[in-house]
């Protein structure tokens, strides 16, 4: 299973993700559901960087991606990012959607969170 925890502040505004684990939907380099996770994840960290000019930190391996917003960013510089990072949750709560039994979506922090 894949689970992805999306890493919110006081405010309830998303600050990073990660992304840990295989769905085991069909053999490695021909599962959907990786791919569409993995996908959605990338995606966002490139809008981050290439559209937004914001430099998250993160970190890339095998079944493992882990990025979050640099500290301080100015209110505008956020709230463009939680553009994108918004639209990553969604995709990411129609890939549970659809595969509950191969993605889970947990929330962190905020408000309405589900700890581990």
């Amino acid at each position: 299973m894949v689970t992805v925890k999306l890493f919110r502040d006081s405010k309830g505004q998303i600050t990073g993700f990660e992304v840990r684990g295989h769905a085991g939907f069909a053999p490695e380099g021909q599962d959907i559901v990786c791919a569409g996770v993995s996908m959605v994840a990338q995606t966002a960290v490139i809008g981050l960087i290439r559209h937004l000019s914001i430099r998250p930190r993160f970190e890339k391996e095998r079944g493992f991606l882990i990025c979050s917003l640099p500290a301080g960013l100015a209110g505008s510089e956020m709230e463009k990012a939680q553009v994108i990072l918004t639209t990553l949750e969604e995709g990411l709560v129609a890939l549970e959607t659809s595969y509950p039994e191969y993605v889970r979506v947990v929330r962190q922090g905020g408000v309405n969170s589900v700890q581990d």
